[in-house]
């Protein structure tokens, strides 16, 4: 048998992640993720490297923007199948396609004025990516699977979605391809998480695939042990309470924030750090927490029982959940330290850059990283030492503490993801490594080759490989 695969996008960078199978006729998209990194966001607007309107089925990994962030241009431009992902995915999807729209509209606007009165103008600055009625089409399609459970998307092709442990409703995707009496094996990995981190369950292992396709955000490098990741914000915590500043935390709103949450939680109930105020000022990560009460079905045992006992760390007495913007800009009037986790993770929109302004350049507060930063992006800027950033159209001199804790990441580092991937019991024909920067997944593909016997590559965008 022979059938295509398509690297649509994260090969050779991190962001924008969707690949296609072409086979039996059909064509199968594999995620449709937003890029994310400065040098690759002219790809957003370029027309797709394939016809929407040729594509038979959508399948999603996971709920990131980087992963399902261009559903809505591609509905708009001519998809009209379904798009499958589990019941967290899907709905997680939507408030991620809602707020991203709300946020191209608001930038269009707001760079139209601001491009005005500086008297110059910008490709793509006064239309917006995709609005919200888009968005709403894309949901329309939106179907939902369970994990465990293969579903034929497509004559000759079956998926099945298994856990990830990366965020709630996470997949890794075992794609079988037939063709007469043959069938193929090819693994999606999505983004593979850790083991033992809070609130979700461990990553699937798996015995058997002829193909695998593998990210490599941590290729090059081993992670703090996910058991120190409370002793070192304790000590970030403590040392910028005694500072009198504020504990400014950029992270996602999908699954970090519940993480960030949940560490919280414990140092709380140990009396570790002061009983600060905790703002979660995120509208979507507020609404995503709605998301996590309504699937305890998905938590991992420790989480289970700690809602069981009323513990929940979404609940604990000095959280504060902030929708409104009179909310979040109430925040900066407070006296006193307090702890503001807002998006976006790496600083590239949302609420955080406000509370930039008013923190980053005060010696007393403290910036902490708590995610990867892709290069390009202001959070990137911050935390490899630049002495002055551009927040909202001004420099900001950065006086304030700037601290990472690596830890927190829901990517395996090297070590782990070559775990996963030789839990394998027979060798692969061959394994794709995507979803890195170039240093990143170079050093994974050296790795591999040193310890393995396995065929490795690293596909470029747009390279097409046929497969037998």
């Amino acid at each position: 048998m022979e059938f295509k695969l398509h690297f649509l996008g994260a090969a050779q960078n991190v962001t924008g992640s969707s690949y296609m199978i072409e086979a039996n006729g059909k064509r199968l998209l594999v995620d449709c993720g937003m890029y994310q990194e400065r040098k690759f966001r002219d790809r957003n607007w370029a027309p797709f490297p394939v016809d929407p309107a040729t594509v038979d089925a959508v399948v999603i990994t996971h709920a990131h923007l980087d992963h399902c962030g261009l559903l809505p241009k591609f509905v708009r431009e001519g998809y009209k199948g379904k798009i499958y992902g589990t019941a967290p995915t899907m709905e997680i999807a939507e408030i991620v396609a809602l707020d991203s729209a709300h946020i191209q509209e608001e930038d269009a606007k707001y760079k139209q004025r601001r491009h005005q009165d500086e008297g110059r103008e910008s490709p793509h600055s006064y239309i917006p990516l995709y609005d919200t009625e888009d968005a709403h089409a894309a949901i329309s399609l939106f179907t939902n699977v369970s994990y465990k459970q293969p579903v034929e998307v497509l004559d000759g092709i079956t998926v099945t979605w298994n856990d990830a442990g990366h965020i709630l409703g996470s997949s890794m995707l075992q794609v079988v391809v037939k063709s007469g009496d043959e069938e193929r094996t090819i693994i999606f990995s999505g983004d593979v998480g850790r083991k033992n981190k809070p609130i979700i369950c461990d990553p699937t292992f798996f015995d058997h695939a002829d193909y695998v396709i593998t990210e490599s955000t941590y290729g090059d490098r081993v992670h703090t042990p996910v058991e120190d990741i409370n002793d070192e914000l304790e000590d970030i915590i403590n040392d910028t309470f005694e500072r009198k500043g504020n504990i400014i935390i950029p992270s996602f709103a999908i699954e970090r924030t519940h993480e960030l949450l949940y560490a919280l939680n414990e140092l709380l109930l140990e009396n570790r750090i002061p009983h600060l105020m905790v703002f979660v000022d995120s509208p979507m990560a507020v609404n995503v927490t709605d998301v996590f009460k309504k699937h305890p079905e998905y938590f991992d045992e420790d989480m289970t029982k700690m809602v069981k006992e009323g513990h929940s760390p979404f609940r604990f007495p000095t959280l504060k959940l902030s929708r409104s913007v009179a909310d979040s800009k109430a925040i900066n009037h407070i006296h006193g330290t307090c702890i503001i986790i807002a998006g976006s993770g790496m600083c590239t929109g949302g609420r955080v850059k406000h509370h930039l302004v008013h923190n980053i350049g005060r010696s007393e507060s403290t910036v902490l990283f708590v995610g990867y930063q892709a290069e390009g992006t202001l959070g990137r800027a911050i935390v490899s030492g630049a002495d002055t950033v551009r927040i909202q159209g001004k420099p900001h001199r950065v006086n304030a503490a700037i601290k990472q804790i690596h830890g927190f990441s829901g990517h395996a580092d090297k070590r782990e993801l070559f775990e996963w991937l030789t839990s394998l019991k027979t060798s692969p024909r061959k394994v794709f490594v995507t979803h890195g920067e170039v240093n990143a997944a170079k050093e994974y593909v050296k790795y591999i080759q040193q310890q393995t016997d396995y065929e490795v590559e690293m596909p470029a965008f747009e390279d097409v490989v046929i497969l037998d």
